[in-house]
Order: C-alpha cells, then sequence, then structure tokens
C-alpha cells in the first residue's frame, strides 16, 4: 500500500487519538502539541513485568549479544536484574529510543540500525553473517514478530526471549466508539497490529453502539496512521481508506508525518 496524502479531512483540524500506554502517550502528546496538533489519549492496555529473576539472569548474562527491540524491554529488565549485572559481548538497540533507554542505565556502546525494525537489524554486520550457534537474547514483551529470530536462528544462531513485560487489555466502555466520535477524532495512530486489531473490534464491530453510519466514518472519513508497511497491509484488509505510513513509531516520525499531511 503506498504512502496517500489525498486528505479526507481537508480545511479541518486535525484531532489525533493516541493509544499508546500512558508515559509513550504523553510524550508523542507533546510533540505533537509543539507543532499545534490536538491530541486525546485513551490507552487500550498498560505494561507489568512478566519474566522472573532466574530466567532474566540467565539470558542476560549467559548470551553473547543482547538486542532491545523496545523501551519498554529495557526498562523492565532492568527493573527485574540490574542492567549493572549484564553480562555480554555486544548490545543492539532496534531504534535511537531504546538505544537512549540503555544509554540512560550506563551502557555507553549501544549499536542501532538507521532503518529502525527487524530489517535493519538484521542488516547490521553484527548479525548478517553466518553464526556457529552464538547465544543471542532477544528482549522484549509477551508478544511480537517471529521475524528477527526465525532469520538469525537460520543463520546459525541459538536465539532466546527474555519477555520482560507483558500487555495488559484494559476494558473499554461498550460505546467508545461513539464517544470518540463526539470528541470529533478525526485522525487515529497505530504503532502495532495488536493496536489495530483492538481497534478493529472497537469501532469496526456492528452492534447497538457502532452503527452503519459509525462504521463508515471510521473506514472512509478518518485518516490512519500507521508505523509501518506491515501494519498497513492489515489496514487495508480491514478496508481502511485513508492511511499514510510514517515510517517508524517513534515520536519525531510520527509528528513529522502528521506535520507533512498538515501542511500538505
Amino acid at each position: 500500500m503506498p504512502i496517500m496524502f489525498n486528505n479526507p479531512i481537508k480545511n479541518k483540524t486535525l484531532n489525533v487519538l493516541i493509544t499508546r500506554p500512558t508515559e509513550k502517550a504523553k510524550s508523542l502528546t507533546k510533540a505533537l502539541a509543539n507543532i499545534d496538533i490536538v491530541c486525546v489519549h485513551q490507552s487500550l492496555f498498560d505494561y507489568q513485568p512478566l519474566a522472573d529473576y532466574q530466567t532474566s539472569e540467565r539470558l542476560l548474562t549467559n548470551n553473547n549479544i543482547l538486542i532491545f527491540v523496545s523501551v519498554s524491554g529495557v526498562q523492565f529488565a532492568n527493573k527485574i536484574f540490574s542492567a549493572t549485572c549484564w553480562r555480554y559481548k555486544n548490545v543492539i538497540a532496534v531504534g535511537n529510543a531504546t538505544k537512549v533507554a540503555l544509554q540512560r542505565l550506563g551502557i555507553s556502546k549501544v549499536l542501532c540500525p538507521e532503518q529502525e525494525n527487524s530489517e535493519g537489524l538484521l542488516a547490521l554486520s553484527i548479525l548478517n553473517k553466518n553464526f556457529s550457534r552464538d547465544a543471542i537474547t532477544i528482549v522484549r514483551g509477551d508478544s511480537g514478530r517471529e521475524h528477527l529470530a526465525e532469520q538469525l536462528t537460520k543463520r546459525g544462531a541459538t536465539v532466546t526471549y527474555l519477555e520482560s513485560y507483558q500487555c495488559v487489555w484494559r476494558t473499554l466502555k461498550e460505546d467508545i466508539a461513539k464517544q470518540w466520535f463526539q470528541q470529533q477524532i478525526n485522525c487515529i495512530v497505530v504503532t502495532s497490529n495488536a493496536i489495530l486489531e483492538k481497534l478493529n473490534l472497537l469501532v469496526f464491530q456492528q452492534d447497538k453502539n457502532n452503527t452503519e453510519m459509525l462504521i463508515n466514518y471510521w473506514r472512509n472519513q478518518c485518516l490512519w496512521v500507521v508505523a509501518s508497511q506491515r501494519i498497513a497491509n492489515t489496514a487495508q484488509k480491514f478496508g481502511l481508506t485513508h492511511v499514510i505510513i510514517s515510517n517508524g513509531a517513534s515520536e519525531k516520525a510520527i509528528a513529522n508525518t502528521l506535520q507533512q499531511f498538515q501542511n500538505n
């Protein structure tokens, strides 16, 4: 699906729904406020610690390479087993925000790809090679893409997940989609397929709250800003008409995309 800048809300002010967890949502809301974009924040889920101390100690001290694929992965791994005790040859972050989170824990040498996703990680010279059963720990939440681990395993690495946290979905009011409509939400930011699938249940399923008119609004009049082509493909399956790819889930990527759209 190509990036589309046809404007379904032309001559209207962007009113953006942010569905990320509270701390991330606050940062993104601030970044968007700096470019005069109004936001409404409604977290769909919260993070809770998941891995135990013994597992964390084993996977953060015995493996040669540690790969962190989110800021939350860094923060929860440190809470469970202090970063001062980690032992490794190389530490890799999926993106700059994750790199900064590691540096704040005193880890100065952190590798990071320019392309902030699994494909970017796999292109790094340290990972783009044949391994001799080298031990690699991928630190993440309780779900996510398997592509990185699958490709590293094909290259000969011994890969283990440390799932340092889990997503706990909130129970929202049955008429939440109607409330968003009444709040004049006309743009929704989506940073994962899991979030998009949850939104599908909230706004696209026709019941006593989601009338045909409401469903048509979310599908054909609302602007959806998604963080990757993979999410855009899912959006296409759901029949969304107006989709923009922000090329990343960072605050900068999302803010730049919305600003470009607004100025188009």
